[in-house]
């Protein structure tokens, strides 16, 4: 893999330095806000995973695949996460949802479908559509609960999805087939409770804790998510051992919030300045607004997900105005409650 430059466009061929994790995870912080654990993490399995391709035997030893999980609340930014990774590697990235998936009486005929808009993404290259990463979210909605007849539609979606993700070759119409053996699969979900369960099975009991030990290793060993919680909660044992890699994604903060909307190279106030700025006006936002929409995000309880409703919202008024004004220069916002000032050329 190489690292791209930070001049051109995340696909474009660049120098012959090696990326490393570190570098992925700067790359990352371009465009994702927060997460920086979830960062570390994915840069290091995302880099491991692509360096082997190609290697399937380092020291006469085997390497199998480590698909991901991903665990956190609605709108922490698991999704765009992936989008921005499979940009930095530059292989072609598809998504699904669980709960369509287990919605359909046809679920081996959804995940071709699947399959097949991954070589589309990959203009048709079967290699480099082997190389792609495929994101699966609500992953958690597939759970089954004690009680429940076993042959539910989310369990039956589990056991469909275990043979491509461990590796196989899927048939894809008549003639072509794919080998999803070096697919990278990311599955995300919220996967609310599972703290509770987290909780009641922390402790290492078979772990001394010695006065020379690292409380903090051992912190983090007692805190993180294990096979037994996820198979508690209702995944099948089969299917949570095909994501050994586990990460969790924490609730944005207001301040979070207010980055996202306006650091990012992608920000959604940088894309608004851009679309203003085509029409010959400057926008200026002052920081009071940001932090008030921030507040309003914070209280619908769905992260960075309603930000861009809320931006939309209160620009309106403006882009209406604009294209029949070409007197105005400059737009000025400088309350979420009050009406933007529109500021004609002198």
């Amino acid at each position: 893999m190489d690292s791209p430059n930070s001049q051109q466009t995340p696909g474009q061929q660049t120098s012959a330095k090696k990326l490393t994790p570190s570098a992925i995870a700067h790359y990352l912080d371009q465009y994702v806000i927060g997460q920086e654990a979830a960062k570390k993490t994915l840069s290091v399995a995302v880099y491991s995973h692509y360096r082997k391709l190609g290697k399937q035997r380092l020291a006469n030893v085997e390497v199998a695949k480590s698909n991901i999980l991903l665990i956190g609340p609605t709108g922490t930014g698991k999704t765009l996460l992936c989008e921005t990774l499979s940009r930095i590697v530059r292989v072609p990235f598809v998504t699904a949802n669980a709960t369509s998936l287990a919605q359909s009486k046809y679920v081996n005929e959804e995940i071709e479908a699947l399959l097949l808009r991954l070589l589309d993404k990959a203009e048709g290259d079967i290699a480099k559509a082997q190389r792609g990463i495929v994101f699966i979210d609500e992953i958690d909605k597939l759970k089954s609960t004690e009680g429940e007849q076993r042959s539910t539609s989310g369990e039956r979606v589990q056991h469909a999805l275990l043979k491509i993700m461990e590796g196989a070759v899927v048939r894809l119409g008549s003639t072509q087939t794919l080998d999803t053996t070096n697919i990278l699969f990311i599955c995300a979900g919220a996967f609310v409770g599972l703290e509770i369960i987290t909780a009641t099975n922390q402790a290492f009991g078979f772990i001394s804790v010695e006065e020379g030990d690292n409380q903090k290793i051992l912190d983090r060993l007692n805190s993180r998510v294990k096979p037994t919680d996820l198979f508690a909660f209702g995944l099948i044992p089969e299917f949570a051992g095909r994501l050994p890699i586990i990460t969790n994604f924490q609730n944005l903060s207001k301040e979070q919030l207010v980055k996202i909307m306006v650091e990012p190279r992608n920000s959604i106030y940088n894309q608004f300045r851009e679309i203003l700025r085509d029409e010959g006006v400057e926008l200026e936002i002052e920081h009071e607004v940001f932090r008030q929409i921030a507040e309003l995000a914070f209280e619908y309880k769905v992260g960075a997900r309603s930000l861009r409703g809320i931006f939309e919202e209160m620009l309106t008024p403006v882009l209406y105005q604009i294209p029949d004004h070409p007197e105005i220069r400059k737009v000025v916002i400088k309350s979420l409650f009050e009406e933007p000032s529109l500021i004609a050329a002198s």
